[in-house]
């Protein structure tokens, strides 16, 4: 008999299209687990009620419920043994907590970590070709004129340049590897230890993180966000940068400062920055960043892509299928603590 795994989510067409998909591949691996739409529209208590006997709960919709929401949903169902999400980040969840009440919480297996690595590597692109400025400028019917009356120095290739990686996960590796074929010499930090063979793919380099701040020309994050990693770019750290270093951050935006981050824009401490995440979202339209024009700035959506999508679902019902199956389940986030 099938185990119950509940997709959450306020009901919509996009969920229960979700919700036949992942049935689908349920189907096809062998019917270990049933899915059941439970509305987030509904009180915590309501959503328990329809949660009893289920093995594990998938969030489908980004923030739809707090951390707190989450935690005392799994203690009013004490059959739930997995939280499983379809985000590469985990820092929704209250991991310490749920570990103490043997509930662990995995990630997406790298499901999107292709599109946030290409968005990464468009982010460098952009900014040293200033392409955000060249399609303004069309559109504004100016064409050449802005670009020429920049200075030319502050047009660069890729070539040669030293990458900083922060982060040689999923993402960063293959941020790593893709930028071989730009003629990049490639470093990188990381608190984590890989192997030999993992870190001989990425063709990069390991060196500390200080030394990567100083001599990189982009700094490129990817960490997840945890108590360590807040604002683990901040003044101090952009004062050791190069002045004619970007910055690019694709993982989460407290990682970043964003106060640090725009007073290092605008006195020119560092050339520029590119981001997908910031500290609020939205981003509030009083932002500093907004008035500066040496940082591009996209709405959290270096995911988006139908193959990130496809593979998250995927990895999502092989995961709790494992469980069902009593099997070891992959990707669980180590919970962190201060």
């Amino acid at each position: 008999m099938p185990k119950l795994a509940i997709i959450l989510g306020p009901d919509s067409d996009a969920l229960r299209e979700r919700h036949a998909d992942m049935s689908r591949i349920a189907k096809q691996l062998g019917d270990a687990v049933e899915f059941k739409v439970v509305d987030t529209r509904q009180t915590v208590e309501e959503m328990a009620k329809q949660c009893q006997g289920a093995i594990a709960i998938h969030p489908a919709i980004y923030r739809q419920l707090t951390p707190e929401q989450v935690t005392d949903l799994v203690r009013r169902v004490p059959t739930i043994k997995l939280i499983q999400t379809s985000s590469a980040g985990t820092d929704l969840y209250q991991k310490v907590i749920l570990d103490k009440m043997g509930v662990p919480v995995c990630n997406n297996g790298g499901a999107n970590a292709v599109a946030v690595s290409e968005h990464a590597i468009s982010f460098m692109v952009m900014i040293y070709h200033r392409l955000d400025l060249q399609m303004a400028s069309v559109r504004a019917g100016t064409w050449q004129a802005p670009i020429l009356a920049q200075p030319e120095a502050d047009y660069h290739t890729l070539v040669g340049k030293r990458v900083g990686i922060v982060g040689l996960g999923r993402i960063g590796s293959r941020v790593a590897k893709r930028l071989q074929g730009w003629e990049c010499e490639v470093v990188y930090h990381d608190i984590a230890e890989f192997t030999h063979e993992y870190v001989s793919a990425a063709r990069a380099e390991r060196v500390d993180f200080h030394q990567l701040l100083r001599t990189c020309d982009v700094v490129t994050l990817h960490v997840p966000l945890e108590p360590t990693t807040k604002h683990l770019m901040s003044d101090k750290e952009f004062a050791m940068m190069k002045k004619s270093a970007i910055l690019i951050n694709t993982c989460r935006g407290p990682v970043v400062d964003e106060a640090a981050l725009a007073h290092a824009l605008q006195s020119k401490t560092i050339h520029g920055a590119a981001i997908d995440v910031t500290e609020v979202e939205p981003l509030p339209m009083d932002s500093p960043l907004l008035k500066l024009d040496n940082i591009i700035i996209t709405p959290h959506q270096a995911t988006r892509a139908v193959e990130s999508t496809n593979n998250a679902k995927q990895f999502v019902v092989e995961n709790i299928t494992r469980l069902a199956r009593g099997e070891k389940i992959t990707s669980i986030v180590n919970p962190v603590e201060m």
